[in-house]
């Protein structure tokens, strides 16, 4: 298929599916590096939050699978929250070689990589020190995130570990990669911590060898090349769900403040746009329709490749809707009034053409 050489940003409002208190991101008007700024001036400084109380407290609420048992982003083990004491299996010093025994804290962004102490905030911040199993989160140590080519090491839920596949990796380090369900959320966390902590995160490169594959010194970008467009896409590919929406509001309560890259993943790529103008997508995966399925019968098309048509068909193969030559606002496309169904939603641009599957309720 034919590569495209202009690069997409997500936007899409997703006010109707959060709690955005009114008003928090008034002050978020800029582009680029000077809107990360302003993000940052809006979520640092925060609440701290204690690294042992305080986030055990805070994943009932956070990290809770529909089932009431916690949700590892390692594996599919039903954990259930609380001391070993009290019938749970929080990690107390004790099991963890194998999987399914304990569960404990994961700092998603290494804490070795920034070399603070205990009372950093970024220590016991919440949107990256997640819920996992201890035995796995022991295999992964401080290794980055990546695309692993053959897996020396594979977990319940698909994370695996090895070499690193990843387009333009300059290394031969290993990585771990995450479940495809995933990979947003650990995008996401790391557009964050580039935001909140962008006045130290500059000075980390060098504190820990499998930081350096990663970090590139600079307190804007952040992120080397290979890194930015990988957490780019996997911020594209796995989007927003309802677990990081809800895992944003309860952090918010507890920390009071919000990740903007779950609220407006869009703005991943009106900060870093002159970064990313460099990179190549397909446009098999440079569209993302959000939100799907759709209660509000409206769907959101985001791309800046331009659409040349839009098709709407059943599931029988009939077209009910049409638009040649759609006008777009802001790098997205909207449809609206949608009956209640499934259906084929057919998109041409530039004599490629993609047909993604959704569902209006």
């Amino acid at each position: 298929m034919k590569k495209t050489h202009l690069l997409f940003a997500l936007l899409f409002t997703i006010i109707n599916y959060s709690q955005i208190p009114t008003g928090y991101y008034n002050s978020a008007t800029g582009t680029g590096y000077t809107l990360k700024t302003q993000l940052k001036n809006i979520i640092y400084p925060h609440t701290t939050l204690v690294y042992g109380s305080g986030l055990w407290n805070l994943y009932p609420s956070s990290d809770s699978r529909p089932n009431g048992k916690v949700w590892d982003i390692y594996t599919t083990c039903d954990f259930t929250f609380g001391t070993v004491a009290n019938g749970g299996q929080q990690d107390d010093g004790t099991s963890g070689t194998a999987e399914c025994q304990r569960f404990n804290k994961e700092h998603t962004f290494p804490k070795s990589w920034f070399g603070a102490v205990s009372t950093s905030q970024m220590y016991s911040d919440a949107f990256h020190v997640m819920p996992s199993d201890k035995k796995v989160n022991g295999v992964r140590g401080n290794l980055a995130y990546g695309l692993v080519g053959n897996a020396s090491f594979t977990s319940s839920n698909g994370t695996k570990i090895g070499n690193c596949i990843a387009p333009n990796y300059p290394y031969s380090l290993n990585v771990i990669e995450p479940s495809d369900e995933l990979k947003g959320d650990i995008a996401r966390n790391y557009f964050y911590m580039a935001t909140c902590y962008q006045d130290f995160i500059g000075s980390w490169q060098t504190i820990a060898p499998d930081g350096d594959t990663v970090l590139d010194g600079s307190s804007d970008k952040v992120y080397e090349q290979w890194y930015l467009e990988l957490m780019y896409n996997w911020n594209i590919a796995d989007p927003v769900s309802q677990k990081e929406i809800d895992r944003n509001n309860a952090i918010y309560a507890a920390q009071r403040n919000r990740n903007p890259y779950i609220d407006h993943p869009e703005w991943v790529y009106t900060v870093w746009a002159t970064a990313l103008n460099s990179a190549n997508f397909d446009f098999s995966t440079a569209v993302y329709v959000f939100p799907n399925p759709t209660s509000n019968h409206t769907i959101t098309i985001g791309t800046t490749a331009v659409i040349d048509d839009i098709q709407l068909i059943t599931i029988n193969g009939q077209l009910i809707q049409e638009i040649k030559k759609p006008v777009s606002a802001n790098a997205t496309y909207t449809l609206e009034n949608l009956p209640q169904g499934f259906y084929f939603l057919k998109l041409s641009s530039n004599n490629n053409s993609i047909t993604k599957k959704i569902s209006v309720n």
